[in-house]
């Protein structure tokens, strides 16, 4: 027997849980791969598949479950039991998938959930060739829209340079907190256990070989991801982490590790970046016209706010990226539904005409 409690569970979860039938048990999936999922019931861990009318409403544009996402299924203590119902999420990450649904093209850009139902987020920069204050501002970004408490971890602290790094990295923190930790000397670890209380969910969000399967290795107390080495002429590590699993911490918090991503686009991203670069936005907002483009425009606060220092060339640097990156996502999402539609007009125009040639 597992009290799901241990595992994250709320009285939330336990409230939504209620409104479905008694044979239905609540479980928190905690692990996904190529489509099968496992879980943590009351009843044990036991692996699942979607139910058949549950996967239809998938299809039709609803979430498919992700590590974290505490979900109903049907018991089945000889086979794969059933996943019929996905609870409400208190917070998720996400990002724009533009593979469109299973049949392997891109109907549209959809989103696409990674992680569910955390606490914290470690965003994890190594001091290597790694280290990147644009990536580190674009993962801030994605985490203030998750609704969960970011924290830049610096990996491999051991290494020269890192005092600097952290600096840097502080630069554009503002009041995010930094820590440097080294899994190979243990340095700076005693330091994350506030964050790492039971029942708490943490994720670590981190480009490829930033070291977080050694961190998870050196949490655990024992080896439980594989490490491979990192090449020497970019510092970029093999993806060790090839699906997305939770694992339960000696001290009771849960840790979600997912894959290595280096390009990262960002669902809903204008909410996000506007939360991580307030200051930035809400100088913008000043400008004298709302369709300000902050170059030769009268009355732009921008402008004025770079010209006086009280905004940054920096911070006005990675908001105007994000905003780049959201206007992207918009458009590339209209051109596909107008592709869409031109296709859907032209089946219709072909069915009125009986298939025939002359359409």
């Amino acid at each position: 027997m597992i009290n799901l409690y241990e595992y994250g569970f709320t009285e939330a979860e336990e409230k939504a849980a209620g409104a479905y039938p008694a044979h239905l048990l609540p479980g928190r999936i905690i692990e996904v791969q190529r489509g099968r999922y496992c879980a943590v019931t009351p009843a044990g861990e036991v692996s699942a598949e979607l139910r058949g009318s549950f996967a239809h409403a998938l299809e039709q544009g609803a979430d498919f479950p992700a590590v974290g996402d505490f979900v109903m299924l049907a018991h089945n203590p000889r086979g794969a039991s059933l996943i019929s119902a996905l609870l409400p999420r208190r917070t998720r990450f996400s990002r724009a998938n533009f593979g469109g649904h299973s049949e392997g093209y891109a109907k549209n850009v959809r989103e696409e959930v990674t992680a569910a139902n955390f606490d914290v987020v470690f965003i994890v920069m190594s001091i290597n060739r790694d280290f990147n204050l644009s990536r580190a501002a674009r993962y801030l970004t994605a985490v203030r829209q998750s609704g969960a408490a970011p924290v830049f971890l610096l990996s491999k602290a051991d290494l020269a340079g890192a005092a600097g790094k952290a600096e840097e990295l502080r630069a554009i923190a503002g009041a995010v907190p930094v820590i440097s930790v080294s899994s190979k000397t243990g340095a700076g670890l005693p330091g994350l256990a506030p964050y790492l209380a039971p029942a708490k969910t943490v994720v670590f969000l981190g480009s490829s070989g930033v070291g977080k399967s050694s961190l998870l290795n050196a949490l655990m107390g024992e080896t439980v991801m594989t490490v491979k080495a990192i090449r020497e002429n970019d510092s970029r590590g093999r993806h060790t982490t090839t699906h997305r699993q939770l694992f339960r911490l000696p001290s009771g918090a849960l840790i979600i590790d997912t894959p290595g991503m280096r390009a990262l686009a960002l669902w809903d991203a204008e909410k996000g970046a506007d939360a991580a670069f307030a200051g930035a936005a809400e100088i913008a907002s000043r400008c004298k016209f709302s369709d300000c483009t902050h170059g030769n425009e009268p009355g732009c606060a921008v402008r004025a706010a770079l010209a006086d220092g009280s905004l940054s060339a920096e911070e006005w640097k990675h908001w105007e990226a994000h905003r780049r990156e959201t206007a992207f996502i918009e458009d590339h999402a209209a051109y596909l539904r107008k592709k869409r539609e031109f296709f859907r007009n032209i089946s219709r125009r072909m069915r009125r005409n009986g298939g025939g040639e002359d359409w």
